[in-house]
């Protein structure tokens, strides 16, 4: 019998079980004639022999090539196993009937970086055999992939020979769409064969509680269906063949794979049509009450109607209760947002600069804001809006990252570096951050910054390079931090800025299309509170333009996208950074070569998408907030500053009602009425009659004892100008 699952095992695939280091050492063995002599067992049991006395032997079944065992002392999926599917799949690509076997290769739009070389537990530490481009075997294996289109280097999952599709899909490869199945399709026996009937039994308890998850159905741009579980992402790499499922989370016995393939089920079954769908697997259906979040939700309206400015040391003892209590209670994303309200009266308290009247006014809606999304059962699931079930912290197996530049800040006495990088595998993006106290010496750059020591590499290092990890620790809201332990590795790499590699959630081509996909997401104050949830890499086509509004210190840049659309990459001086703006009008300039990417922070404006760089690519991989100099640069060009009046009217009101939040609604003035007033006649003079009707509202609940009338009042204005501003 012809064992279609190892033919259906792309480089990719072969990288995600391993590593690209031991596929590239296993590829140039086999094309150096390295082979070992194969043989293959009725019952479809590969078995080879190397002529040095080696020995694998890749059982059938559900085990993938986990279940394969071979005599070197190397543990896990080591570079004979990964040399044996090579050699197999060539051998069977000889044999192979049918004018695929002259079909080359197309290129390879999603392959992991060939640069990615770190720890390698499985041979020598010389990796650095195979040069760029030589992770696959240049169109030798491809014509042994019968079933597997070639157009991607990921798995481009047609039905393997042998294996009947799931009723209901029987269609697709007929019509030409081989990624179309569903992990739904897997049976319990097949789940409690490939990982085992003690985590299916751990599973079934779990889903006896209830949880929730996201289903990304494949699609021809990405081929690989995965889903996204309290604990971590699941991806099942080849179709039909569970044993070849991969969860990013370290140590869960399998438990999340039998997670995984019952969400696919359940929105099988209740949303068959949606490419990505949010569904509740078991446990309850009735509505949980959460004591600790109606007393944090009650905090907040006490603050608001004191305001910050009038708020006395006896609100810390609450501030403390709330935390514990949503801490025990689980829910995660609340207990973020009072975390960060206690930060931002820390630092009011502390005249810091970190305080910000519109920051604590957002911090101040959003608690009611969850609160009334579960009551009133919304479109998405409660577990989702508050991070039930969300651990503090998932230690990750070992994980491959890609930098994808940083972020400077200063506040308050320190400085701090963001460093983003991608997690491919996930389709997400992990934040490590670093803060410095300010010295007597005077506050440090972000260039200074980029020497700065951490995991046995600098800041800058790890913005701009390629990590390998066997100690990475991912926080719920995806703080990045690597555990110390004396056989935990975590290597970094010199990053070229190959980002091609990157599955579709993270790297756009059309700006436009993006900005599309932005406006379908739940409004902010609602999602989950993941840092750089909306850093994205944009693939460029041309820089059309490049200005610099001198009064507001703001470069501009109109770029497009490499498949069309228009965008707009935005970035404001700060001190903390004094050559950034410089270094982002070289990079984009041309000075360094083309530029190809952009790296940022997106969101929609009112003419498209816009990019708040944090590196771009081009010969070298330039991160502008680490980038050296004094800002003394002459930016040319101008900005066309064409007035806003919507957003101008937009951005009073909320000033207006952080004004409320920072003086309290006991203590307004007895004119801020009228101010209300005046400023709702704004709103509705560019067209946003309900936001106007909004502030006229509070204006009306103001009184001599402001209540909870109020406190209804002003969150319900500020929702409505927070989704308003988000939608334009």
């Amino acid at each position: 019998m012809t064992r279609d699952d190892l033919i259906a095992l792309t480089p990719d695939v072969l990288a995600a079980l391993s590593n690209r280091g031991l596929v590239k050492r296993a590829t140039k063995e086999v094309d150096a004639g390295e082979r070992p002599t194969l043989t293959e067992d009725a019952d479809g049991t590969v078995r080879a022999a190397y002529p040095d006395g080696v020995t694998v032997t890749l059982p059938p079944g559900g085990g993938g090539l986990a279940a394969g065992c071979c005599s070197c002392p190397a543990p896990g999926v080591c570079r004979h196993v990964l040399a044996v599917v090579l050699t197999y799949q060539r051998t069977h690509a000889a044999t192979a009937p049918g004018p695929a076997a002259d079909q080359p290769a197309a290129p390879d739009r999603r392959a992991v970086p060939d640069h990615d070389t770190g720890p390698d537990r499985k041979a020598a530490p010389a990796h650095k055999t195979a040069p760029d481009g030589e992770a696959a075997p240049d169109g030798e294996a491809a014509p042994g992939r019968r079933a597997i289109p070639e157009r991607r280097a990921a798995p481009d999952h047609d039905s393997a020979p042998g294996h009947d599709v799931a009723a209901g899909r029987d269609h697709a490869g007929a019509d030409g769409e081989p990624w179309r199945w569903s992990p739904g399709d897997v049976t319990d026996d097949e789940l409690a064969a490939a990982i085992g009937a003690p985590a299916l039994a751990a599973a079934q308890r779990r889903r006896r509680r209830g949880y929730t998850a996201v289903v990304h159905r494949p699609d021809a741009a990405d081929p690989v269906p995965r889903v996204e579980l309290p604990t971590g992402t699941v991806r099942f790499l080849v179709p039909r063949q569970i044993g070849y499922a991969r969860g990013d989370a370290a140590d869960d016995g399998g438990e999340a794979i039998a997670l995984a393939v019952w969400a696919c089920r359940t929105a099988d079954r209740e949303q068959p049509d949606h490419p990505e769908a949010q569904v509740r697997v078991g446990g309850s259906a009735t509505v949980v009450q959460h004591p600790a979040l109606d007393a944090a939700v009650a905090l907040a309206a006490d603050v608001l109607l004191t305001g910050a400015a009038h708020l006395g040391s006896g609100v810390d003892a609450r501030l403390a209760a709330a935390r514990r209590d949503l801490d025990t209670a689980g829910l995660r994303w609340p207990l973020l947002a009072v975390d960060d309200l206690a930060g931002q009266l820390e630092a009011y308290a502390a005249r810091g600069a970190r305080y910000r009247p519109e920051t604590f006014a957002d911090l101040l809606a959003e608690l009611p804001a969850r609160r009334r999304a579960v009551v009133n059962a919304g479109a998405t699931p409660p577990e989702r809006v508050l991070g039930t079930h969300e651990p503090a912290e998932t230690p990750l197996r070992r994980v491959r990252l890609t930098g994808l530049g940083a972020r400077v800040r200063g506040s308050g006495g320190e400085v701090g570096a963001d460093v983003v990088l991608a997690h491919p595998a996930a389709v997400s993006v992990l934040v490590l951050r670093r803060a410095y106290p300010v010295a007597d010496d005077g506050t440090p750059t972000g260039h200074e910054l980029a020497g700065r020591r951490v995991t046995g590499t600098t800041i800058g290092a790890l913005a701009t390079g390629n990590v390998v990890s066997e100690s990475a620790v991912r926080s719920a809201a995806h703080r990045l931090r690597f555990a110390a332990g004396r056989l935990a590795r975590t290597t970094v790499t010199p990053g070229a800025g190959e980002w091609s590699g990157l599955p579709p959630g993270l790297l756009a081509r059309d700006p436009d299309a993006l900005a599309a996909e932005l406006a379908g997401r739940p409004p902010r104050l609602l999602r989950p509170r993941t840092a750089a949830e909306s850093v994205r890499v944009l693939a460029l086509g041309e820089v059309r333009a490049i200005g610099y509004a001198a009064g507001e210190q703001r470069l501009d840049a109109t770029v497009t996208g490499a498949d069309g659309g228009t965008a707009t990459v935005t970035a404001t001086h700060h001190a903390a950074a004094p050559g950034a703006l410089d270094a982002l009008a070289a990079a984009l300039d041309g000075t360094h070569g083309r530029p190809r990417y952009v790296s940022g922070t997106v969101r929609r404006g009112a003419d498209g998408l816009v990019v708040e760089p944090l590196a771009v690519v081009a010969d070298a991989v330039v991160v502008p907030d680490l980038a050296p100099g004094v800002g003394d640069g002459r930016l040319a060009g101008a900005v066309d500053a064409r007035p806003d009046p919507v957003a101008a009217a937009l951005g009073t009101a909320s000033a207006l009602l952080a004004q409320a939040a920072h003086t309290g609604l006991r203590h307004l003035p007895a004119g801020f009425p009228g101010r209300l007033r005046t400023t709702a006649a704004g709103l509705a003079g560019v067209g946003l009659d309900r936001c106007g009707a909004a502030l006229s509202g509070l204006a009306g609940s103001l009184g001599a004892d402001p209540g909870e009338p109020a406190v209804r009042a002003w969150v319900d204005a500020w929702i409505r100008l927070s989704v308003t501003a988000e939608s334009r």
